[in-house]
C-alpha cells in the first residue's frame, strides 16, 4: 500500500478480520475502515468460524457509501484471506470503481493499520468497556463503533473524533 496519497475520505478503506472469544463463545469481528480519518464506514459480527457472510456484508454496507459517489476511485486494502481472495469478493469490486489492493503474503505490516485498531478495539471493549455479556454483543458492538467515530478523539486526527475530522475537512473544502 506504499505509495498512495490519501488526502480525502473514501479514497482508501481497509480491512481485516479480528476474532475474540467472550463467555466461551467465539465471534469474527470484520471491520472496513476509512485509512484517511480512521473512520470504521462498516463491519459484520459472525459468531460462526469462517463465517464468509462478515466480509461480504461488511463490504455491501461500504458499497451502499460508494453508490453516492460512482465516479471515484475508491482503493480497497486487505490481507490475502480466503474470502478477499475469493472470485466472488473480487467479481463485486470492479463493478463499483473499487481497487483492490492486498498485503504481500505473511506481511501484516502491509496493513498495519487495520491491524493497530483491531487491537485497540480489542483492549477498549474488555478492557475500558467491559464487555462481559453475550446476550446483547451486537448491540454493544453497534455502540462501541459509533463511540470510536463519535466521541474516542485520535491523537492522530489532533485529538479530534473521526466524525469530527471529516466534518471539520468538509467544511473547509466548502468554504474554498
Amino acid at each position: 500500500m506504499t505509495g498512495l496519497n490519501v488526502d480525502g475520505p473514501l479514497q482508501c478503506i481497509v480491512s481485516d478480520m479480528t476474532a475474540f472469544y467472550l463467555k466461551g463463545v467465539y465471534y469474527e469481528l470484520t471491520l472496513y475502515m476509512d485509512i484517511w480519518n480512521n473512520e470504521i464506514l462498516s463491519y459484520s459480527l459472525s459468531s460462526k468460524r469462517g463465517d464468509r457472510m462478515t466480509y461480504i456484508s461488511g463490504l455491501e454496507s461500504l458499497i451502499d457509501i460508494k453508490k453516492a459517489y460512482p465516479d471515484m476511485e475508491m482503493v480497497l486494502h486487505t490481507d490475502q484471506g480466503s474470502v478477499y481472495s475469493s472470485k466472488s469478493f473480487n467479481e463485486l469490486l470492479p463493478l463499483y470503481n473499487i481497487i483492490h489492493s492486498m498485503s504481500r503474503a505473511g506481511t501484516p505490516t502491509d496493513n498495519a493499520a487495520m491491524e493497530a485498531i483491531n487491537g485497540w478495539i480489542k483492549a477498549e471493549i474488555f478492557n475500558d468497556l467491559h464487555l462481559t455479556s453475550n446476550e446483547d454483543i451486537e448491540r454493544e458492538i453497534a455502540e462501541y463503533i459509533m463511540y470510536f467515530n463519535e466521541e474516542r478523539p485520535a491523537y492522530s486526527l489532533n485529538y479530534l473524533t473521526p466524525r469530527q475530522y471529516k466534518e471539520y475537512h468538509l467544511a473547509g473544502t466548502m468554504c474554498n
